[in-house]
C-alpha cells in the first residue's frame, strides 16, 4: 500500500509554510467576460483552497501591454474592473485557507494554426505590436522584426506593473508564465531566439530576459512574497520541443534565472512520469530542474489521470482515473525528485481531491471531461 502522508507535510514558500504539497494550477476558464473575473470564478477557486489545495494560481491573466492578450473571455490584468474582479478571487481563496497567486502572461508573437483554448484561427496580427525576440512565429517562418531593446524594456515594466499591482489586490505573490512559447519561453528557446549578444547566442545568454523579468518584479514585491516561473519542453506549436537537449544546456540556460532568485519553478509536462531527456535517466523536467538548479520544483502532467489535457479538448473524451499512476508520483516525490504536485483536471472534477486522497478514499475520485469544468464553475462554494 503506498505511503500518501508524504503529500502532507508542510512546505515553506517564501515567507509561507504551506500545510501540503498539492497545488492547483493555472488553467482558463474562458468566463471572463470582458476580461473580469466574476463570483463564479471567485467561487471556482475559492472551492480548491476549501477542497486542501494548499497553493491557488490562477489562469494566465494578460498583463498591461498592447500585445499580451485580447480573448475577451480569459483575465486580463488591468483595468479598474478586472481589478475589482480579482482582488475578489483572492480573497475568497484567503476565506478557505488557501494561499493565492496570479499567472500573470503575455502571448507575444502566437503561431500559426488553431487556438487550443478557443478553437478558432491565429495568425501573426501586426496592428496589436506583437513582439518576439527575433520575430518567428514558428521555427520556419519569420514575419516581423525581432523585439528592440525599448520593446523589450516595454515588456518587462509590464510585468513589473503587473506584480505591483498583485501586491496591490491581496495576492501572496506572483507565477510568471514563462512556457508553452510565450515570449519568455520564446527567449529561452533557440528554435524561435536567433539573436546574438546580451539576449541570445548562447544557453546562458537567452535566460538573460527571463532574469531581467525577474528582477524587475521581485522589486516589486514586499519581502518574503514568493516569485514562481512556469517553464516547459513542449510548446503549443510543437509537442515534442525540447527547451534544452541534454542536462548541461538545462543548467546552463537557466543559470542567469537561479542568480535572478526565483522561490520555485513550476514544470509545465503533459505527462509527468515521460523523461525529460533521453539519456536513460527517468526524471522528468522537475526533476532534471531540481538537479540542476538546487531550486524547489512542482510537477504536473495527467496526475491521477490516464490521458494529457489536449487529449481532453481535441477530442472531447473522458480522462479515466488511473490510479497505478501515483504510486510512481510517490516514488519520484519520496527520492526527492520535486517539492510540490499541481493536481488540475482531477481537482476540476472532484475538488476536495487532497482530502480525499490523504483519507484513502479513492473510490470517491472522479474521471475528467470537458463537461466537468461547466459544472465545477456552476457549482457553489460549501461551508
Amino acid at each position: 500500500m503506498t505511503d500518501f502522508s508524504p503529500l502532507f507535510t508542510p512546505f515553506r514558500l517564501g515567507k509561507f509554510t504551506l500545510p501540503n504539497r498539492i497545488v492547483f494550477p493555472p488553467m482558463g476558464l474562458q468566463v471572463c467576460e470582458g476580461g473580469v473575473p466574476g463570483d463564479e470564478a471567485a467561487n471556482y477557486y475559492a472551492r480548491r483552497a476549501q477542497g486542501g489545495a494548499s497553493l491557488v494560481m490562477t489562469e494566465g491573466v494578460y498583463i498591461d501591454h498592447p500585445s499580451s492578450g485580447d480573448n475577451p473571455l480569459l483575465g486580463r490584468f488591468h483595468g479598474e474592473d478586472a481589478f475589482a474582479g480579482w482582488r475578489n478571487v483572492a480573497a475568497r481563496v484567503h476565506a478557505k485557507g488557501g494561499i493565492c497567486v496570479p499567472e500573470l502572461w503575455h502571448v507575444g508573437l502566437i503561431y500559426r494554426g488553431p487556438d487550443v483554448l478557443t478553437g478558432g484561427p491565429v495568425a501573426f496580427r501586426p496592428e496589436l505590436g506583437q513582439v518576439s525576440p527575433s520575430g518567428y512565429i514558428d521555427p520556419q517562418n519569420k514575419v516581423c522584426d525581432g523585439m528592440t531593446q525599448a520593446e523589450i524594456d516595454a515588456v518587462i515594466a509590464a510585468y513589473a506593473r503587473g506584480t505591483r499591482k498583485a501586491v496591490e489586490l491581496g495576492f501572496d505573490g506572483i507565477e510568471l508564465h514563462g512556457a508553452h512559447g510565450y515570449p519568455i519561453d520564446q527567449f529561452l528557446w533557440k528554435a524561435l531566439n536567433h539573436r546574438t549578444g546580451r539576449y541570445g547566442g548562447s544557453p546562458r545568454a537567452r535566460g538573460q530576459f527571463a532574469a531581467e523579468v525577474i528582477r524587475a518584479c521581485r522589486a516589486e514585491l514586499e519581502p518574503g512574497m514568493p516569485l514562481i516561473l512556469r517553464l516547459s519542453q513542449w510548446k503549443m506549436v510543437d509537442y515534442n520541443a525540447r527547451l534544452a537537449e541534454s542536462p548541461q544546456e538545462l543548467e546552463e540556460l537557466l543559470s542567469l534565472i537561479v542568480e535572478a532568485g526565483v522561490d520555485l519553478i513550476d514544470c509545465s509536462q503533459r505527462r509527468f512520469w515521460e523523461p525529460a531527456f533521453d539519456d536513460g535517466s527517468d526524471l522528468n523536467l522537475a526533476g532534471w530542474v531540481k538537479k540542476v538548479t538546487g531550486v524547489p520544483t512542482c510537477t504536473i502532467g495527467s496526475i491521477g489521470l490516464d490521458s494529457d489535457f489536449f487529449s481532453n479538448l481535441g477530442e472531447g473524451r473522458t480522462s479515466q482515473l488511473d490510479l497505478s499512476r501515483l504510486d510512481d508520483l510517490m516514488r519520484r516525490f519520496d527520492r526527492g525528485d520535486f517539492d510540490l504536485v499541481a493536481v488540475g483536471r482531477a481537482m476540476i472534477a472532484e475538488p476536495d481531491w487532497p482530502r480525499l486522497v490523504q483519507a484513502g478514499q479513492f473510490d470517491r475520485l472522479k474521471p475528467f471531461s470537458p463537461q466537468a469544468l461547466d459544472d465545477a464553475l456552476m457549482a457553489h462554494v460549501t461551508s
